[in-house]
């Protein structure tokens, strides 16, 4: 009894409850990003086409940084998710799995991976780096990481500077990994070869 009283006169009522509740949130914050999430490809596509958050606008750009790492950038930016593509950029991006930073679907990221890629968008490449770079940009369907400079250009722009000095990407590479990860919607003027 002596033990919790003086364990008591250290800590203040107030910051037992917030210590407590800090800590009930961070057991049901992940708990609650799980059980929202869809099972198979087709429950995940409905639920990310009609109830995305993603936008093109500088302020939603702006507001990543200050997500908490937990929260999901979900959607398309530009037109309307198309089912056949998603699937096929779902399935194909698989190849890339033992990749962390590569996100698995476009259309649903962790705001964290997002934050941690945006910091590495300026950073400065070696002149074969930049070279490999800049053929992902002049050959990517693109035509760069994303269809505009909105925080997709940023994170994927990001994630290719990564692969190519982390994981030594060709320029070919790294345009596979932006065509496979457009989160731009639409699959009209996608065509099989």
């Amino acid at each position: 009894m002596r033990k919790i009283r003086k364990w008591q006169g250290r800590l203040s009522r107030r910051d037992f409850s917030v210590t407590l509740g800090l800590c009930a949130l961070q057991w049901t914050v992940p708990i609650a990003a799980q059980a929202a999430a869809p099972l198979n490809l087709d429950e995940r596509f409905d639920f990310l086409s009609k109830r995305g958050n993603s936008t093109c606008s500088a302020a939603f750009t702006e507001s990543i940084a200050r997500m908490p790492v937990t929260a999901r950038l979900q959607g398309s930016c530009c037109a309307p998710m198309d089912r056949h593509r998603y699937s096929e950029q779902v399935d194909a991006l698989r190849k890339y799995a033992a990749i962390l930073e590569i996100p698995s679907d476009p259309y649903d990221i962790a705001a964290g991976i997002a934050q941690k890629l945006m910091l590495l968008y300026d950073l400065a490449l070696s002149p074969d780096e930049q070279r490999a770079y800049q053929y992902a940009m002049d050959n990517s369907d693109e035509k760069g990481p994303c269809c505009c400079q909105c925080w997709r250009w940023r994170v994927y722009g990001g994630l290719g500077k990564l692969l190519i000095r982390e994981h030594r990407f060709t320029g070919e590479q790294l345009a596979d990994v932006w065509n496979l990860s457009s989160g731009c919607g639409g699959g009209a003027e996608h065509h099989h070869g």
